[in-house]
């Protein structure tokens, strides 16, 4: 998987590429969303992630794959998960490494 300088959480790249440039609120795309407003603005402070439920609404409304949304939290989990356990990881013994060893 592709390592990025910091990973980017979701909610910050709705703030950047869509909020800001449609000078849309967290308020206003909540309402748009029939979604309680401390969601969006809880998703764009990156205090949360996005949801399957949001990520269809997402999808609905800016006219993308719900996938987009769904990805693109999985793949800022992943990275995140992986820095945070590098060194656990780094210390299991992959499966082929144990056969040669045997």
């Amino acid at each position: 998987m592709p390592s990025f300088a910091r990973p980017i959480h979701p909610g910050e790249y709705l703030r950047e590429e869509y909020l800001v440039p449609l000078g849309l609120s967290a308020g206003s795309l909540a309402r748009r969303l029939s979604l309680p407003r401390t969601r969006i603005e809880r998703i764009v402070k990156k205090e949360v992630g996005i949801s399957s439920d949001t990520a269809l609404r997402l999808g609905r409304y800016f006219g993308t794959r719900q996938q987009f949304w769904t990805n693109f939290q999985h793949a800022y989990e992943l990275e995140t998960g992986a820095r945070t356990l590098a060194g656990e990881l780094e210390a299991i013994t992959p499966r082929s490494e144990e056969q040669g060893a045997a």
